[in-house]
């Protein structure tokens, strides 16, 4: 505890970058939740921009206001 999923449109991150993200991620995970980083997981999942709304943003994100601590303000 605590494990992190981002889910994004499909991109090839180079290993560099992902490992920049899990160490900035998990740099802040630990300051914030007070825990270890042996304790942090983190996972990548990439969704199809065809599939967001119905399989992210509506589930997840419409469908559950209370658990957000920032909601999304998309570009029109």
């Amino acid at each position: 505890m605590p494990h992190v999923t981002i889910q994004h449109f499909p991109l090839d991150l180079a290993p560099e970058r992902k490992r920049r993200l899990a160490d900035a991620l998990t740099a802040l995970v630990v300051q914030e939740f007070g825990t270890y980083e042996g304790a942090v997981s983190i996972a990548l999942e990439p969704v199809d921009p065809g599939d967001w709304a119905a399989a992210v943003y509506e589930p997840r994100i419409a469908g559950r206001p209370e658990q957000l601590i920032k909601a999304p303000e998309y570009r029109r």
